[in-house]
């Protein structure tokens, strides 16, 4: 018998030990190389552990254990022979249009009772499926498993929610009294640490300011259509904030500094940190360089590394190193807040929700979309002249998105020479 010892590899610089958040695979299992075994979680993001080689697997850690890296957490029998059940999903794949094409459409249609029927209870959720059910509220009997035997997979659950069904039903309250108690993830509880450090070991104080986003707004609607089709991404708000941070940075560095010890240490380029929600909880990747990028090519960067944040393939690489970091409470409905700083950067903006306010101008009340912004900074590093002055340059901008496109002047201004 030829036995493989599976170890855990290093995430990264400075990690020595993960914990097993998920088994995607039953004790016993066959598994193919390169198959995806388990999820686990360091302290900076959760990753996916692939199979090194076919065979039948053999667990040695369970859901929650913390291991160290290099531990052994499982083995492979290497001389076992394929089960003749794992040969038939892929010719019966081929045969079924062939001999059954009816029954596809018949799936298809189906496919909305369980909303409203248990039909699907018995099957069992997967692990990773069953954490991402109890995470969003959706019971067993909502999902048809595509699995052996109905088994609900962790795609099924993913691809119930796209579908968009209604949950409400496993929302509402069941009137019981019981109690239920989950262990903190590596993720979750190294993130609390590092937001209570933030708070016992920063002067941090927020300063507030609020952006009238019709320009922007129109700006959007004439051209967005148009921005898809030559770039293949949508234009979004997030770009134009970007674009607008990294203009300020420039204009003040100490906002784009980090305190190292008893030194100051300046950038001299901006990597922006981009807060996204995933299944996982909060990640920040980095946009790299964003001072040097068009609002395409922030776009499009942003929309690559969300998707891998939510899909779980983010890599901790993407998500350090950045020197300012920009969170959207406003897409969760937020009007304001004060967001706690990403250390060891030294400032975060936050944007929030855009509602329809009366304002004053030109000595009349008019209706304008407005955002509230909040800069969060850290006091020791930063002055109230620099933070103040650095928002305002953002809300000058974002106001004349123009000025992105000549830098601080006005168009008509570098038309004319002045």
């Amino acid at each position: 018998m030829s036995v493989l010892e599976m170890k855990v590899p290093s995430p990264g610089e400075s990690i020595s030990e993960v914990e097993i958040a998920a088994w995607l695979v039953a004790d016993g299992d066959w598994v193919d190389k390169d198959q995806t075994i388990a999820e686990v979680d360091s302290d900076k993001a959760t990753l996916e552990l692939p199979a090194e080689a076919a065979g039948v697997i053999t667990l040695k850690a369970e859901e929650g254990d913390v291991v160290a890296v290099g531990q052994v957490v499982c083995l492979i029998d290497t001389s076992a022979e394929r089960p003749a059940g794992a040969e038939k999903p892929a010719p019966a794949k081929e045969e079924a249009p062939k001999a059954e094409a009816p029954k596809p459409a018949e799936k298809v249609a189906a496919a909305p009772a369980p909303v409203a029927s248990d039909s699907y209870a018995s099957g069992h959720p997967s692990p990773a499926a069953k954490k991402l059910m109890d995470e969003n509220g959706v019971k067993a009997g909502q999902i048809q498993g595509t699995g052996k035997d109905g088994r609900i997979l962790k795609q099924d659950v993913v691809a119930a929610m796209a579908a968009g069904f209604d949950t409400s039903a496993a929302q509402t309250w069941g009137g019981s009294r019981e109690e239920r108690t989950e262990k903190m993830s590596t993720l979750r509880r190294k993130i609390g640490e590092r937001l209570v450090s933030v708070k016992n070991e920063t002067a941090m104080l927020t300063t507030f300011n609020e952006v009238n986003m019709k320009p922007i707004m129109d700006m959007r609607k004439k051209y967005k259509e148009k921005f898809k089709e030559s770039h293949g991404v949508g234009l979004g708000f997030m770009s134009f904030f970007t674009k607008a941070v990294t203009t300020a940075l420039n204009l003040y560095p100490a906002v784009n500094a980090r305190i190292e010890g008893k030194e100051i240490v300046y950038h001299e380029y901006a990597d922006i940190g981009i807060a996204v929600s995933s299944p996982k909880g909060l990640m920040v990747p980095v946009v790299r360089n964003a001072e040097q990028m068009s609002l395409a090519e922030i776009e499009s960067d942003i929309k690559r590394l969300a998707i891998k944040a939510r899909d779980g393939k983010i890599t901790i690489d993407e998500m350090t190193g950045g020197t300012f970091t920009i969170t959207n409470g406003g897409v969760f409905g937020s009007m304001l807040s004060t967001p706690i700083i990403n250390p060891p950067q030294s400032a975060i903006l936050g944007m929030h929700n855009i509602v329809e306010r009366p304002v004053a101008e030109n000595g009349e009340v008019v209706i304008r979309p407005v955002m509230y912004i909040a800069l969060s900074y850290d006091h020791r590093i930063i002055d109230g002249k620099e933070s103040v002055s650095f928002l305002v340059k953002v809300k000058e901008m974002l106001e004349n998105p123009e000025t992105m496109l000549f830098g601080a002047k006005d168009p008509a201004q570098v038309l004319l020479g002045l």
